[in-house]
């Protein structure tokens, strides 16, 4: 698939989606990059800013079927994974597929799990499959979670384990609207999102994903992320930086990215934009008593590093 037919397909998709999200044009296509680049995403807000809106909207686009798991103390690991069960009448164990067998998944409130549940997505999320009894059932593509998480009430939560996080590919805030009064009109009387539409398929995406692979990186980005990353673990706040795999997460991000802005290369700003999405989250701080949060550190890092400043597409 070309570049212009995967931004035109997205396009198709943001504008979509935006019959239900009123103005997050920005937060739609940070998480429509990260399906694109083959990524998960976490949203952390408050409850009702949309989470859940633009998860149902997103697979109602693409035609992508959507599962939504709330998660709660007592949710066990089979319940996301499935489990065999016994049937005495044939004497055979016969495989019930739990929660994580869709292609949108919507993991509502995960860090309300305990760490064992939690850690049922990780195999899902990294290799797309489950293993069960020495049994490996591969998940359908494109397969994407999207995990929600409220930052403000902690009573009750579990903190997602650094394991888990790394997992994720962008880690996005979605925030209050500003234009809260079109959103009253557009809901008061119906909800858009029970007659949309789709305007694209899951093969499309998947196609979409394959091409997006091809996305030129000049070797010199390759430089400019490793260095970016080199400093986040030199940084006198951090305890525990990026990791190659951090690294490798903002390239495939930024690939994403430049395709849907209809580029068939990275630029040094496609890098800039995403590293405080897809990079904060990885990130381990020294002490609590620490001034600098997360994000001021990713700035001192991008202000620190040269970026790369020739023609790199000649």
């Amino acid at each position: 698939m070309t570049i212009s037919e995967i931004q035109a397909n997205a396009q198709a998709v943001l504008t979509n989606i935006e019959k239900v999200m009123v103005g997050k044009r920005a937060e739609i296509e940070l998480v429509l990059t990260a399906l694109l680049a083959s990524g998960h995403v976490l949203l952390e807000d408050v409850p009702g800013t949309g989470k859940t809106t633009l998860a149902k909207s997103l697979a109602a686009s693409i035609s992508g079927t959507f599962k939504r798991i709330q998660f709660t103390p007592d949710l066990l690991p089979t319940d996301l994974t499935g489990l065999n069960v016994y049937n005495p009448k044939t004497g055979d164990f016969t495989f019930r597929p739990g929660g994580l067998f869709t292609q949108i998944l919507l993991a509502d409130e995960i860090n309300r799990a305990t760490p064992r549940t939690q850690s049922g997505l990780l195999e899902c999320m990294e290799e797309r499959q489950i293993s069960m009894d020495g049994e490996t059932y591969p998940l359908k593509a494109p397969y994407f979670v999207i995990a929600t998480q409220n930052p403000i009430e902690t009573q009750g939560t579990f903190p997602l384990p650094e394991a888990q996080l790394d997992r994720f590919l962008m880690q996005i805030s979605i925030g209050y609207p500003e234009e809260e009064g079109e959103i009253i009109t557009r809901f008061l009387h119906n909800n858009p999102l029970e007659s949309l539409l789709p305007v694209s398929t899951t093969d499309d995406w998947m196609t979409m994903q394959q091409s997006v692979a091809g996305v030129k990186v000049h070797e010199d980005l390759c430089h400019y992320i490793a260095e970016l990353a080199r400093q986040t673990r030199r940084h006198q706040a951090v305890a525990l930086g990026v990791s190659p795999r951090g690294s490798l997460a903002l390239a495939k991000s930024a690939q994403g990215y430049a395709a849907l802005k209809g580029r068939d290369y990275v630029t040094p700003e496609d890098i800039k934009y995403l590293a405080p999405f897809v990079w904060p989250h990885r990130l381990t701080l020294r002490g609590v008593g620490q001034n600098t949060n997360k994000r001021q550190v990713i700035s001192d890092v991008l202000a620190a590093v040269t970026v790369p400043t020739e023609d790199m597409w000649k």
